[in-house]
């Protein structure tokens, strides 16, 4: 947590007067909803996406941020909040950063509810102050958030995922909110076009490089994050499987994809999964690309004078690429 607190040290400020905006934006004439809300509020994550938008916007604008993007960062949080929150009842998930998912509490039905509700005050938020240029770039986010899902889930029922095709889904389900985020944070302080989209292209292509190191936690031997084997168990194709299956013999491939698909449960079969992907070269394969993602982020920051912001931002690319977690 170190590195979070150094990176969120130039917006420290901001970042304390945005948990208030944020928790006084969910607010309901339902009990039940301010209930659940203030539930979900008091077990918030690191916050990586509103300080992308204060980062961003305070490198943009020579450390100057105003009420539209502290609203820009509301309604980030909001909708994000509210895919979480979808997720979990798709995922039929119980736990949510070590803490009971609202589904496992409050049912699907009220979930569900939570979610949309979320997301309508998301979009009210910009609608209620005329933010249409902010609305568009979140509204944009969200449609290709629903289109990557849709993607995988219609591939990976025929494991057939080439690496071109698993970019594109990682880039709509993960890389976009991210790249929605630094956008955000540029328009927000009236930024010109041609910046508005280099922030968008710098977040998505951390977005991409976050995905990335997720997909290598699969394979890692510690419990980190999430366990050993999951994504194989789920028959997710991530980038080190499908390197490894475009590597190998015949036989080796229609081993592997039955392992997947029909002995996904077996435990000693989705080691031997992992052993293989290891062998045939996987994982350094997905290192490379995910540096790959890295630099490119990096040099799209070069072109901005020296600040703190700036090194705040160059922290959280590294530290992407660098959690444990």
């Amino acid at each position: 947590m170190k590195v979070v607190a150094q990176i969120k040290q130039p917006i420290q400020k901001e970042m304390e007067l945005f948990e208030k905006k944020f928790s006084s934006s969910m607010i309901s004439k339902v009990a039940l909803f301010n209930r659940i809300t203030h539930y979900i509020v008091n077990r918030k994550g690191k916050q990586m996406r509103p300080m992308f938008v204060f980062l961003v916007s305070k490198m943009t604008s020579d450390g100057i941020v105003n009420e539209r993007t502290y609203r820009g960062a509301s309604v980030i949080e909001l909708i994000h909040t509210a895919t979480l929150v979808h997720d979990d009842v798709v995922d039929d998930s119980n736990r949510r950063r070590g803490f009971f998912s609202i589904n496992a509490l409050w049912k699907n039905k009220i979930a569900v509810l939570v979610g949309d509700y979320l997301l309508s005050k998301g979009l009210l938020l910009s609608i209620d102050n005329g933010d249409f240029d902010l609305l568009k770039i979140i509204s944009v986010a969200v449609r290709e958030m629903s289109e990557g899902e849709l993607l995988q889930i219609e591939k990976a029922r025929r494991l057939d995922i080439t690496e071109d095709i698993y970019y594109e889904i990682i880039r709509q389900k993960t890389a976009t909110l991210i790249a929605a985020c630094c956008a955000m944070g540029a328009k927000s302080v009236n930024a010109s076009d041609e910046e508005v989209e280099r922030m968008r292209l710098f977040g998505e292509h951390i977005g991409m490089a976050f995905q990335i190191k997720d997909d290598l936690f699969d394979y890692g031997n510690t419990q980190i994050g999430k366990p050993t084997g999951i994504d194989i168990k789920e028959q997710k194709m991530t980038l080190p499987l499908i390197y490894a299956l475009n590597h190998c013999t015949n036989e080796e491939k229609k081993w592997a994809i039955n392992s997947v698909k029909n002995h996904n449960k077996d435990k000693k079969r989705v080691k031997e999964v992992i052993a293989f992907v290891k062998k045939t070269g996987g994982l350094e394969y997905a290192v490379t690309q995910m540096k790959t993602y890295q630099e490119k982020a990096l040099t799209l920051l070069e072109t901005y004078p020296q600040s703190t912001y700036k090194d705040s931002l160059e922290l959280m690319v590294n530290y992407v690429i660098d959690r444990k977690k």
